[in-house]
């Protein structure tokens, strides 16, 4: 991966960590108060989703023109990314305990967060093999 991609690329996740952060803002600020907290989980899983391919989809010409492997490899930097910010941030600046963090990936719970994280890593590969 070239530093110029490596630019592009955080770019890109900068992007979909905006839309991320006001997804989880929907969800608290609205769907759990009308749905509840056991609906309004997966409901921002599968939308944040939903945010990631299409963020991927419509900026991808900024990183197109690579191989299927680095398309892996910017999916892998969005994961990591991601996994940084939410321990990091979530710990350090929203105050959270270790164990509230570590919730985000109990599927059982309602929470699809890890459908999110699979998502960053794959949408750059899928992106890149529907727009070929």
């Amino acid at each position: 991966m070239t530093f110029c991609l490596f630019l592009k690329s955080l770019l890109l996740w900068s992007i979909i960590a905006v839309f991320a952060i006001a997804n989880g803002l929907l969800r608290e600020k609205l769907l759990a108060p009308l749905f509840s907290e056991t609906l309004a989980l997966p409901i921002s899983g599968i939308s944040l989703s939903f945010i990631i391919f299409l963020v991927t989809w419509l900026m991808f010409p900024l990183i197109s023109g690579n191989t299927k492997s680095t398309y892996i490899l910017v999916g892998i930097l969005w994961v990591t990314l991601t996994l940084i910010f939410e321990f990091l941030f979530g710990h350090f600046a929203a105050g959270k305990p270790w164990s509230v963090i570590l919730q985000g990936f109990n599927v059982a719970s309602g929470n699809l967060f890890i459908l999110a994280l699979l998502s960053s890593l794959m949408s750059p590969f899928l992106v890149s093999l529907v727009r070929a």
